[in-house]
């Protein structure tokens, strides 16, 4: 079973003791087997333009005889672990806490995505409420490949069917798998999955967005889909089941020498630096706080910097505790770096990088639908990432949790008779 009691609070387990009466499948709307299976694929760090570079025939079979949207507005800052999470709990980074790959939190120490001990911790994902845990709740089965959050406890639960990241395995592997978990007996079959491909991303931070070895990689994830589609149409699932593939960010170029060198304006020693890269954040230690914002505060040669209650509204960021007291970010196609990391990497840094404004073209995100409730042939309108949310809810017959997305935004992607 999913239920992890013994791994949760002892208050929440007093809680759930004191409700022990309570099913832990109860009969609700969304009954398992009463709508369509729904698969979630996320293909990291694809551009909707990357459509038109002749590599993904099956993607691009899939959205013409599906529904695409133009583009998809990632929330910011455009990175991976916060926007995989927005698109499963609908909310932006400030409200689910998975506010940068790399974070620090007072009562919970440091993030980052290569910690397993951080990244396997329940409460630093507790802000939201992502929808296998909601269609749990409700009865439905789960299974995840592979997806940011998806491997630890959240609010007591975790998928039914799971794999902890592993990126070895390959696109033909986690295809593979999710196949695997679909022949199961249909008491144990998931209605809502997840699948997760990372060698478009990869590629682009090492090569840059218009290398060969992007184009490479494309072809290697739309061979990996052209596998699963095949296996579905030989379950008899393909026609019966819908799938919305998405990406989290999209890539830009950044040459070697675009590196603005954070040091070069305060001295290191005087902050915690909370992250680098794209989007910087460092907190001031002690008695360095002046010192720290007249230095770094306002816009500099390619990069400009704000204290976390001055962020721009427009990106929804800045009031979560984790947020650091200030924020950087580079302009595009900069990256933000120490000195030590600059000698490290002795000039062989990455090509390509994410994490910009999220209104930069260079970040949009692909978003495609197939299935029995959507739409064919059809081309809608840019959205941001926090509608996928309540799209997906609806589809389930799931009760949506708070969050900040607008079903009414992305409807249009559904056939008439499923609004």
């Amino acid at each position: 079973m999913r239920r992890f009691a013994r791994l949760i609070s002892p208050a929440l387990a007093l809680l759930l003791a004191a409700c022990a009466g309570t099913p832990q499948r109860p009969v609700s709307s969304a009954a398992h087997g009463a709508h369509a299976p729904l698969l979630l694929i996320s293909i990291d760090a694809f551009r909707p333009d990357y459509l038109d570079r002749g590599k993904t025939p099956t993607l691009n079979a899939m959205a013409a005889s599906g529904v695409r949207a133009k583009a998809m507005q990632p929330s910011f800052p455009s990175l991976t672990f916060p926007n995989h999470y927005t698109l499963v709990t609908g909310l932006y980074p400030d409200h689910h806490g998975i506010v940068n790959n790399n974070m620090y939190d007072p009562a919970l120490g440091k993030f980052s995505l290569g910690n397993r001990k951080a990244v396997g911790n329940g409460q630093w994902w507790a802000g939201g409420e992502p929808i296998w845990v909601t269609a749990d709740k409700h009865g439905l089965q789960t299974a995840t490949m592979f997806w940011p959050g998806s491997g630890t406890v959240i609010h007591g639960y975790r998928p039914d069917h799971f794999r902890a990241y592993d990126g070895k395995w390959t696109p033909d592997q986690r295809v593979d798998q999710v196949l695997k978990w679909l022949s199961l007996p249909a008491a144990k079959r998931p209605d809502f999955l997840t699948l997760y491909f990372d060698r478009v991303d990869h590629a682009g931070h090492t090569y840059g967005p218009d290398s060969p070895q992007v184009n490479h990689a494309l072809k290697y994830v739309d061979d990996g889909i052209a596998r699963l589609v095949a296996g579905l149409k030989a379950r008899g699932l393909y026609q019966h089941m819908n799938i919305i593939v998405v990406s989290d960010h999209g890539m830009a170029s950044t040459p070697r020498k675009n590196i603005t060198v954070i040091d070069k304006l305060i001295n290191l020693k005087h902050v915690r630096v909370v992250s680098l890269g794209v989007v910087a954040g460092f907190i001031p230690k002690s008695g360095y706080t002046q010192e720290v914002e007249k230095a770094l505060l306002g816009h500099h040669d390619h990069m400009t910097c704000w204290r976390k209650q001055n962020i721009p509204a427009r990106y929804h960021y800045g009031g979560n505790p984790r947020v650091p007291a200030i924020t950087c970010a580079a302009d595009l196609h900069w990256q933000i770096m120490s000195q030590a990391n600059v000698t490290k990497y002795k000039g062989k840094t990455m090509l390509g990088d994410h994490g910009y404004d999220n209104a930069a073209p260079q970040m949009r995100a692909l978003f495609i639908a197939h299935g029995p409730a959507f739409r064919q042939g059809a081309v809608i309108g840019e959205f941001p990432n926090v509608d996928v949310y309540p799209l997906m809810t609806h589809l389930l017959g799931l009760p949506a949790q708070t969050n900040d997305g607008h079903f009414s935004q992305i409807k249009d992607a559904l056939k008439a008779s499923q609004h």
